[in-house]
């Protein structure tokens, strides 16, 4: 992912109209497509997503958002012992003419934020954006889990009608609340005449910690057939069937954890108390035997 052989630096308009972009080259790009991600979603899908695709595609790094203005500075988020500084990167994958964008969700500055990931995507004549991530679900691991797209436009929905989508969501963001950041990418997109499309998995309420193989499948699949990726999955559907197992173990070992999982089985929504308490078993059950 370091190497920049395919990127052309002589193109150096963004940094110079927007010094907030730090740029290392210009992919040369022409009709290509743009997947985003956040890390702050249920179970990092977007940003596990990103991160999947940029391996299995060679993805070159080629600009970042400079974080002054749009995240604190005054402190870091420490996940696992670990300091996490804020990152918003640019990725290309010539071989299937990808950009893909990964970033911590920004504090403040929305709009000016999303704009400046849409300057980029019309310097790459980006012809579609594709922001990804998960929504927590009282489903159970080994339910289906399908896809659920918004489109920013007709023409938009007219494309993913050609899929097995669930598309005809009604949503609205309830009073003095903030739209959700992919919404508002959406919206930013298709004001500058930008295709876009949320793509959200449920992921089971105690996987939302940990990881769900099974959820970033759902959403590279989709991606690989929409945009003729070519991805061999193998790796990520045998980490699937190694959760599968571990879970399994989990309740044959405790039949706390088995019959909670079964009410979820059964579309019978256990109450809060059991959610709290069996959540936190199977979360430590599965860092440890991870």
């Amino acid at each position: 992912m370091t190497s920049t052989d395919s990127l052309s630096h002589r193109a150096r308009k963004i940094e110079l109209d927007d010094p907030r972009l730090k740029m290392y080259g210009r992919p040369e790009a022409s009709g290509a497509s743009m997947v985003v991600g956040w890390r702050e979603d249920a179970a990092k899908i977007g940003w596990r997503t990103t991160r999947y695709l940029t391996r299995k595609l060679g993805g070159q790094k080629f600009a970042e958002i400079e974080p002054v203005g749009f995240f604190p500075l005054s402190g870091v988020m420490i996940e696992n012992d670990v300091a996490e500084f804020p990152q918003s990167t640019f990725y290309y994958c010539p071989p299937k003419n990808i950009v893909v964008f990964e970033s911590n969700a920004p504090s403040a500055e929305w709009y000016e934020f999303l704009n400046l990931i849409l300057d980029v995507a019309e310097q790459c004549h980006v012809k579609e954006v594709y922001a990804v991530g998960g929504m927590v679900s009282l489903g159970a691991h080994a339910a289906p889990r399908p896809l659920l797209a918004t489109a920013n436009s007709p023409e938009m929905k007219t494309v993913l009608s050609q899929y097995d989508l669930a598309r005809d969501m009604d949503f609205e963001t309830p009073p003095g609340q903030r739209p959700t950041v992919n919404s508002y990418l959406g919206w930013i997109a298709g004001r500058r005449n930008i295709l876009a499309a949320s793509l959200w998995v449920p992921v089971p309420l105690y996987l939302v910690s940990t990881f769900d193989p099974q959820a970033v499948r759902t959403i590279a699949g989709f991606l690989d057939t929409r945009l003729g990726l070519g991805i061999d999955f193998r790796d990520i559907e045998e980490d699937a069937a190694r959760q599968n197992q571990r879970i399994a173990l989990a309740r044959s070992r405790s039949p706390e954890i088995d019959a909670y999982i079964q009410k979820l089985e059964s579309n019978s929504p256990p109450s809060q108390e059991e959610n709290e308490k069996l959540v936190r078993e199977i979360e430590e059950f599965l860092r440890e035997s991870d």
